[in-house]
């Protein structure tokens, strides 16, 4: 199709990008034709994954290539290709489409890349491993029934001890209110295929939750971006957009949120519940790190008692991440066509994970692992926070809890660029324009601090903190 020269002063990216279009626009490449993989286009010219990504990614911004998840890079089908002039120039026309979807390749697929300061989980030996033997043991021990699918709201014992926790939260729940779910995410897609519709405005935090962002594109809802403080929201720029855009939802994470750390303070939570009361919107409030914050804090849930609030939460952060058991509370009319569409989309949820994540939950030791978890996060925060600002980096908050640190150094003005160049290095970054509602290029970055706290992540920084 075309051969690639090392030695030639364009960059490898630029010559795949420009191997492609002049195939596309000879009629070689036919639209609907299917590219080949990023794996195969690599060994086929020697060259890395990430040089053959960053092409696509350029391809598909330009108009040239379509890309189908689960089915690949397809040749993009125009009604006149012609348009697609030889004289237009990609390598300057066309971002650094770091988008959502490569994020998640590499971080779910790509195992390969051994440092991932960027991920957004707990390592594996933090986590409450020998709780979890234990419930399996347990459960092994009682020859319990594993056939069928389980009840539709999910295993009734952990669901009331879900109500239990709640509680302790103050938030008063029924069990009937109470969803399990397959992780998080599912009752966050849950609720948003239940309330979103293609041009609905949604209220969502900036930066924000990247999976969720992209679930909401997904489904055609017009994203209206809240800006994150260091305490919160811009309380004004939040009343004005409620005002201009009447929004059917606000999708946010008050405390410790993804990807700046930051925590909601009490006033701002209040006049968020005022705002969705006076305006009608619904406000869904992701809570999946609760269990990482030494503080006990209220919640938007806790402050309206489920009238307007959706809450979600999960285990996966602090048990496992492989067991997917999550959890939603909602008002009960909502919680019904939740519970209904679970069943439509997935049937039950696994009753086999709901079932070892109760037996960890049960363990006498549950509450002494999370103890010892927040503080090993603290500690973490302080490092990375130094290590961090002892290279220049300016932190958005320090919240001294959770998973993230968010930071910029004012020489990088593309996170983007850096992150390409750390997956060469071995090194997954979060780059900034990841969480950003419009996908805009961002000198920001997510540092995860159980992750960052590593000499080659920092000794990378350290010697790329300039890409003028």
């Amino acid at each position: 199709m075309f051969t690639l020269d090392p030695k030639a002063t364009a960059p490898l990216v630029v010559q795949i990008v420009e191997g492609f279009r002049d195939a596309i626009l000879s009629g070689n490449l036919r639209p609907g034709a299917k590219a080949p993989s990023i794996r195969q286009l690599a060994h086929a010219h020697g060259v890395s994954v990430y040089t053959v990504v960053d092409a696509y990614d350029r391809l598909v911004a330009l108009g040239y290539f379509a890309s189908r998840p689960h089915s690949g890079f397809f040749v993009r089908q125009r009604e006149s290709l012609a348009r697609l002039s030889h004289d237009a120039e990609p390598a300057e026309a066309a971002n650094h489409n770091f988008d959502s979807m490569w994020y998640l390749r590499r971080v779910f697929e790509n195992r390969a890349l051994r440092m991932k300061p960027g991920c957004g989980w707990i390592p594996g030996d933090w986590l409450f491993q020998d709780g979890l033997r234990r419930s399996l043991r347990t459960l092994a021990a009682e020859n319990a029934e594993l056939g069928g699918y389980g009840e539709p709201k999910g295993f009734a014992p952990l669901r009331h001890l879900v109500r239990d926790l709640l509680a302790e939260q103050e938030i008063a729940v029924g069990c009937e209110q109470v969803l399990l779910t397959h992780g998080s995410s599912q009752g966050l897609d849950l609720v948003a295929r239940c309330l979103v519709r293609a041009g609905d405005a949604v209220l969502v935090d900036d930066p924000g939750y990247p999976n969720l962002l992209f679930s909401l594109r997904f489904l055609g809802a017009r994203l209206i971006g809240v800006p994150r403080t260091p305490n919160g929201y811009d309380l004004a720029a939040l009343e004005a957009l409620v005002i201009e855009h009447k929004p059917k939802a606000f999708f946010t994470q008050p405390r410790l949120q993804s990807p700046t750390g930051s925590v909601a303070s009490l006033a701002h939570l209040h006049r968020v519940v005022q705002l969705a009361e006076q305006h009608h919107f619904t406000v869904v409030e992701n809570d999946i790190y609760a269990d990482l914050d030494p503080e006990p804090r209220p919640s938007l849930a806790s402050l309206d008692q489920l009238q307007r609030v959706v809450y979600i939460s999960s285990f996966s952060k602090t048990i496992s991440p492989n067991l997917r058991v999550g959890y939603m509370a909602a008002p009960p009319d909502l919680l019904e066509d939740f519970a209904q569409l679970k069943m439509i989309s997935g049937l039950t949820s696994s009753e086999f994970s709901e079932r070892l994540v109760y037996g960890a939950l049960v363990d006498g030791r549950w509450r002494k692992h999370l103890r010892g978890l927040r503080e090993r996060l603290a500690a973490a925060h302080q490092r990375v926070a130094q290590a961090l600002e002892g290279e220049g980096f300016e932190l958005f908050s320090e919240p001294k809890a959770g998973l993230f640190i968010w930071a910029r150094h004012p020489d990088i003005q593309n996170a983007a660029e850096l992150a390409y160049k750390a997956a060469e290095q071995d090194i997954l970054l979060g780059p900034g324009h990841l969480f950003d509602p419009q996908l805009q290029p961002s000198p920001w970055f997510r540092f995860n601090v159980a992750f960052t706290d590593e000499p080659k992540v920092l000794a990378f920084l350290k010697d790329h903190q300039s890409l003028n």
